[in-house]
């Protein structure tokens, strides 16, 4: 077999090899720390979206003389690293190309955000100088404008200066870093935020509005739905800077309002339920409704104790929160709710929205506005389509109201004449005689009778008649008073019940009814005129000691008086 030879390398070949590795480990260290270098000398300085460097420092403890030697690497000037990264250092170089000096001021919009920030600047001599905000005590900081940290340096002519950042989290990681010169710096300070504004503007007025109907109708959903619309308000105005640039407020005391992010998802889960209907329709959705409840619930009770470790994994429970809700409700479509199709296409917003935001705050996709304010968007749009079903459950409850309240009418009234029947005057009656019974109010009653009614349907038939029963109703009512229980018990008998009304004043109205009974024409067709004439008796109630019932027996006692006394007349008992 053949024998392999080993042939000693040749000197100049193993130091060629050496100096290549030490190149390539310089070239790789140099490109590991190189950050991209900013041109500030032109006469017009406004940097919004450029590469810095960044070092996520695990050990949380590095001082500025040892993160300065790290590898840095590249990131946008407006990121969002995640929840894994509670102390980040981020490197900002600027070069000064130009004759003159320049003065800037770096700004971090997005400080109201983060627990503390360190800046470091460095020049071409070395360290300059630092400054540091400590959000707990930022409302009295100079640097800090209305949640903005800005920190002003400036760049000698023909020089490099060099600013490292740290910012240490609560819980998610933010950056956003802008250069200006003083007159771009002023005007970023200026406005701003009015998109903002114009979101809590439109949820507070429907908070007020839902508040109200409320107030109105009691209907839980209402309530439900105004509890969501304000923890929705409350993350809005917290995570999009609002508190801090309207009322500069920062630190640990505002950041423990990040409890809205559990508090939003618990009221919407609580809106679907009543909404559904799901305890008494929807056993298997209900279940899973109340499981999801329960873990939204303990987070919030895990956040009470320790905020910071409650919202890490926050961002994962608000996926899991959005897959089964959209199930559930998608469910309920199936199975024939006609308010699912209206939730599922405000929650659609909800959730597209918010996936964004969820990516975002993970650090998994590039930072924009959309992404940035996914969740504010989508709460906003979502919170109108439930105004909607809101309102079109009012609607559907308030059909459904009137078709009960004219049920009970159809069922309390004479189809005909469309006075009070027996049956709703004897109960009717019976709670106004209690009432007078409490009051010590008077109460009569007149019963009627048409006279010879028989033989107006003999003569002219019983179309006729029903004009005649018709008329005699409308006089009834004419010379009642409104507070009078009008009443058919049927063929051409009615009775009358007067609260308040002693029998003097009963047998005026009884008078009353009798001469405009007589004076009535009838008009039953061409030239066919029926005139009729009534009997009526009166008769006081004892509200202590009689029902209305005996109090009928009474008057209609009086009322065969008149009619044995020839009838068209008045006659009261005693």
């Amino acid at each position: 077999m053949p024998l392999l030879m080993k042939f000693p390398a040749a000197p100049g070949l193993a130091a060629c090899r050496v100096v290549v590795c030490i190149i390539l480990l310089w070239v790789v260290s140099i490109a590991a720390h190189a950050v991209p270098t900013l041109d500030v000398s032109g006469d017009r300085v406004h940097l919004k979206d450029f590469s810095v460097g960044y070092f996520v420092d695990s050990s949380q403890s590095l001082s500025y003389q040892e993160a300065r030697k790290e590898t840095f690497g590249a990131a946008n000037s407006t990121a969002t690293l995640g929840t894994g990264a509670s102390v980040t250092w981020h490197r900002i170089a600027l070069h000064n190309s130009g004759a003159e000096e320049k003065a800037l001021y770096l700004h971090m919009p997005m400080a109201y955000q983060v627990r503390a920030i360190d800046i470091y600047e460095e020049g071409s001599q070395g360290w300059v100088s630092q400054a540091a905000v400590d959000l707990n005590e930022a409302s009295d900081n100079p640097l800090m404008h209305r949640g903005t940290v800005v920190y002003p340096f400036s760049v000698p002519a023909g020089e490099t200066a060099v600013l490292f950042v740290r910012s240490q989290l609560y819980s998610h990681q933010w950056f956003a870093a802008e250069i200006y010169d003083d007159k771009h710096s002023r005007k970023a300070l200026v406005g701003g935020h009015l998109d903002i504004a114009l979101l809590v503007g439109m949820m507070m007025a429907l908070v007020f509005y839902n508040g109200l109907l409320y107030f109105a109708t009691s209907k839980k959903e209402n309530l439900l739905y105004s509890l969501y619309l304000i923890s929705g308000v409350v993350w809005i105005a917290l995570s999009y800077g609002l508190l801090a640039k309207a009322f500069n407020m920062y630190g640990d005391a505002v950041f423990i309002l990040n409890l809205s992010v559990f508090t939003m998802p618990i009221f919407l889960v609580l809106f679907m339920m009543v909404i559904f209907e799901t305890r008494e329709f929807y056993v298997t959705e209900h279940r899973i409704l109340k499981g999801l409840l329960a873990l939204l619930i303990a987070g919030l009770a895990y956040g009470l104790f320790d905020i910071e470790g409650a919202l890490i994994p926050a961002s994962s429970l608000a996926a899991l929160m959005m897959v089964v809700t959209f199930s559930v409700s998608l469910s309920i479509l199936r199975k024939g709710h006609p308010l699912a199709k209206f939730f599922l296409v405000g929650h659609s917003f909800f959730v597209v929205f918010n996936g964004f935001a969820v990516l975002f705050y993970k650090g998994l996709i590039e930072p924009n506005y959309l992404n940035s304010h996914g969740v504010g968007v989508g709460i906003v749009l979502e919170a109108i389509t439930l105004a909607f079903i809101i309102s079109y459950r009012i609607k559907v409850l308030e059909d459904i109201r009137s078709q009960q309240d004219e049920l009970k009418r159809q069922a309390a009234t004479d189809p005909l004449t469309q006075l009070y029947n027996r049956r709703f005057f004897m109960t009717e009656g019976e709670h106004l005689v209690q009432q007078a019974r409490t009051t010590g109010e008077q109460v009569s009653v007149i019963a009627l009778d048409i006279d010879h009614f028989k033989a107006v349907n003999d003569t002219y038939g019983h179309h006729a008649g029903d004009l005649v029963l018709k008329d005699m109703a409308g006089i009834f009512q004419k010379f009642s008073r409104s507070r009078d229980l009008v009443a058919r018990f049927g063929g051409e008998e009615f009775v009358i019940l007067l609260p308040g009304a002693d029998q003097a004043e009963a047998e005026g109205c009884a008078e009353r009814i009798r001469q405009g009974v007589e004076k009535h024409v009838v008009q039953a067709g061409e030239n066919v005129t029926i005139r009729v004439t009534v009997s009526l008796g009166v008769a006081q109630v004892n509200s202590h000691m009689e029902s209305v019932e005996d109090a009928v027996k009474r008057a209609d006692k009086a009322l065969y008086e008149a009619k044995e006394g020839g009838r068209n007349r008045v006659c009261f008992v005693v």
